[in-house]
Formats: structure tokens, C-alpha cells, sequence
């Protein structure tokens, strides 16, 4: 078999999807690779070093996609924009392609996959089962997007984040609250913490206290119904409006004693949900930040926008949507990662196998021999929950 593996075409992209060091475990499988040139540069892995683990390095996209039985991306159809759709041409039946692909918020690029006869595998459909824990795509990219989002705000705070006791006077630590306690919030609590801020956290699952309280923070527990606020993916279950009301209020007074408020509460497919009312943002002490993690869902701050910093009543607003990007590097290395040891789940004896008892295999698979297959996308676009038969 012959993995491929091209530049990705998404504004912004920096990310790869193999790393040199991710081949030898592939070559050992029995497969061989070849990439785009170039397709690593931004991410700090030049040709060479793919060269010297027996890489084949094609000048052109078209050829790599022509030669390979896998395509390997972060960004596949769906999550790659109108750039995705530019590769449909250079997709053929039976080719296999694995990568990101929004299945949830974009799925009808699913449909135009199907209509190419192309087998796919969206990445974040991977179940939160022990066995996939290292295959595991969001939690990696979560990870890193949690730890930058402090970074972020502690460049733009005009205040130092940890107690300090000087001849000049003592500076009093910087107040930090994070809103929505997944892998990106706990990455979060961690990292403020290690730079000397007191940390507060809420998430809708009361479940999540003793985490957060095990990396060093409080625990803000709001007097709210919540025993229906989990899915059994361990996911927030999106909550009918009348409840965010009653949440927004009681959180009014916690967001205005803070001076950074990090939010990362979304709903995998849904708008997120508003939790920071433009009110709220009025009554945080004029230079308070907030780093607004949901703002590629539309945001949990009613003032973000996508890719822009927002100043109102004095507050900036931060509102980016892709930040594994912004440290390209490692996020490349987990991401490498997670699709090689997905990849090599699916090979037996050098062939991928589509082997849908399995349950990694059955929830990640979206389209195969001409229809969209995976049960909750065929829920979104409407179709009947069982695919045909082939």
C-alpha cells in the first residue's frame, strides 16, 4: 500500500500530517509513502529529513494524490473550506482518505466524498474508549489550544500573572477564570497556574469538580440542574436556552472578579453556546481579557468575533480558531501521532482493512462504496439511519 501525504491548502494551515519520525513504524507495516514538497516546511520538518527515512518527495500535489491508496491530512474535506473541494477532482473510487473533516458542522462534504466512490475517516467521530485514547485527534489538538490560549492572554494582560514580593511594593496575582473544563480547560488551569495565577473554574457537569481541583484550582459551583449535562462520550450535552439564562446570570458576578476569562465550552456539530454576555464583559475591570476558545462555533462571548481582537468597555476579546496551529511543530508530532496509530489499527498484513465490528473503526468511518455510512451524519443530512447494503 501507498500512504500519501500533501501541503495543506487551508488559510493558515502550518500542520502536517506525517512527521519523519512517524515512517520508520509505517515502512516497518509494510507501506510505503510519499509527500508533497514542502508539505512539512512550515511545521519545522524540511524535505530532507523526510528523504532520509525513504520518503518519496513529489514536486507535484496531483501526483501524489494519482500514486496513493491513503491520503493522509489534517485538514480533509469539510474542515479544509473550498480548499477541500479543489482535491475532489484529484479523488478516485476506492482511495481512502483520513484526516479532520468537521463531519458534524459540514456534512455534505460527506455527500460529494460518496459521490466519488471515496471510503473516508473523520478523526473526531473516535470514540472516548480506552483503546483510542492514543488516536485520540481532538484531545491532542485541545491539549495544545488550552495551554496557548494562556499564553495569548498573559502577552495581552497589562499585568504580571504571578505574586510578587519586591522592594518596589508586592504585586498580587493575576485572577484567572476558565470556563468549560474539557482537555483544553484543564490544559489551561495547568498552565495559568505554572505562571502564578489563581485559578477558578466552571463546566455544566458537575462531574468534572474533582479535576479541576486536582490540578490546583477552585471549583465554581453554581446552584443549576445538571444530571442531564453529560452525553456517554463524556461530552457537554447541548441545554435548552431557558437554562444558559439562568447560567449567564449566576456566572455575572464570577466573570466581573476576574481578569482573564478563558471559555471552551462547544457542543461537537452546534453553534456554542453564549455564556458571556456583552452586560458581562461591561462589568470586567477596564485591561481584563478574554480568550474566547469556541470562537469558530460562534463564540461563548457574545462581543467575539472569529480571528479578531475586540476591545469593548475597555476589555479585549480574543477570538482565534485555529491555535494547534500556532505551534505547528508539536502539534504535527501528537497529531502524527494519533493518524499513524489509527492508520496502522486498520492495516493487517499491509492491506486496510474496513472492519466495522470493530467500534473504532465502525464510528469513524463516514463514507464507503458510495454512501455516507456513519450513523449520526446520516441522522444530520436526513437520510435513513442504516445505509443500504452494498
Amino acid at each position: 500500500m501507498r500512504i500519501g501525504v500533501v501541503c495543506e491548502r487551508f488559510p493558515g494551515e502550518r500542520r502536517v500530517a506525517l512527521v519523519p519520525a512517524s515512517i520508520p513504524p509505517l515502512k516497518k507495516a509494510g507501506l510505503d509513502v510519499a509527500i508533497e514538497c514542502g508539505a512539512g516546511q512550515q511545521a519545522g520538518f524540511p524535505d530532507h529529513l523526510y528523504r532520509e527515512k525513504g520518503v518519496e518527495v513529489s514536486p507535484a500535489r496531483a501526483d501524489v494524490f494519482a500514486a496513493a491508496d491513503v491520503i493522509l491530512q489534517v485538514r480533509s474535506a469539510g474542515a479544509a473550506g473550498e480548499q477541500g473541494r479543489a482535491d475532489l477532482p484529484l479523488l478516485r473510487a476506492g482511495q481512502i482518505v483520513i484526516g479532520m473533516s468537521d463531519p458534524l458542522g459540514a456534512p455534505q462534504a460527506a455527500r460529494e466524498l460518496a459521490e466519488r466512490g471515496v471510503t473516508s475517516f473523520a478523526l473526531e467521530l473516535m470514540p472516548r474508549i480506552t483503546r483510542a485514547q492514543s488516536m485520540d485527534v481532538l484531545s491532542s489538538m485541545a491539549t495544545i489550544a488550552g495551554y496557548k490560549a494562556v499564553v495569548l492572554a498573559a502577552e495581552t494582560l497589562p499585568r504580571m500573572f504571578p505574586l510578587l514580593t519586591t522592594a518596589a511594593g508586592t504585586v498580587t496575582p493575576a485572577r484567572v477564570f476558565i470556563v468549560g473544563v474539557g482537555v483544553a480547560g484543564l490544559q489551561a488551569i495547568s498552565t495559568a497556574r505554572r505562571l502564578g495565577a489563581v485559578v477558578e473554574a466552571y463546566d455544566v457537569r458537575p462531574a468534572v469538580k474533582e479535576q479541576v481541583q486536582s490540578v490546583g484550582a477552585k471549583f465554581v459551583e453554581l446552584p443549576l440542574e445538571t444530571a442531564q449535562a453529560e452525553d456517554k462520550g463524556g461530552y457537554a450535552r447541548a441545554q435548552d436556552e431557558s437554562f444558559y439564562e439562568r447560567q449567564r446570570e449566576m456566572m455575572a458576578r464570577v466573570v466581573a472578579g476576574h481578569d482573564v476569562v478563558i471559555t471552551t465550552a462547544a457542543v461537537p456539530g452546534k453553534k456554542a453556546p453564549v455564556l458571556v454576555t456583552a452586560e458581562m464583559v461591561k462589568g470586567m475591570a477596564p485591561g481584563s481579557v478574554i480568550v474566547d476558545l469556541a470562537a469558530e462555533r460562534g463564540g461563548n462571548c457574545e462581543l467575539t468575533r472569529p480571528d479578531a481582537i475586540v476591545t469593548e468597555y475597555g476589555v479585549t476579546i480574543l477570538g482565534p480558531t485555529n491555535l494547534p496551529s500556532t505551534v505547528p511543530y508539536h502539534a504535527s508530532q501528537m497529531y502524527a501521532r494519533n493518524i499513524t496509530t489509527f492508520l496502522l489499527h486498520l492495516v493487517k498484513d499491509g492491506v486496510l482493512t474496513v472492519d466495522i465490528a470493530d467500534e473504532i473503526t465502525r464510528e469513524t468511518l463516514v463514507t464507503r462504496n458510495g454512501e455516507v455510512v456513519q450513523s449520526r451524519m446520516r441522522e444530520v443530512l436526513g437520510l435513513a439511519v442504516a445505509a443500504p447494503t452494498p
